[in-house]
């Protein structure tokens, strides 16, 4: 299970890169750029879902 959530941090670490590639800085906030926009949030959301689920194994392990 470590592993896999390590495979999907790193994807979604991956997607924040390539959709900043895809923004158009000198119209930030034009519709262009909200399909970008959203998907890095989206991946920042799930990469601290991620790291909490992480962090609630290792409280796990220990209290056992």
């Amino acid at each position: 299970m470590k592993i896999f959530t390590s495979i999907l941090v790193v994807l979604a670490l991956a997607l924040i890169v390539f959709n900043i590639t895809l923004l158009d800085f000198n119209h930030l906030f034009d519709s262009n750029n909200s399909i970008a926009l959203i998907g890095i949030v989206a991946s920042i959301c799930a990469v601290l879902i991620l790291l909490i689920f992480k962090v609630s194994k290792k409280i796990e392990e220990r209290t056992k």
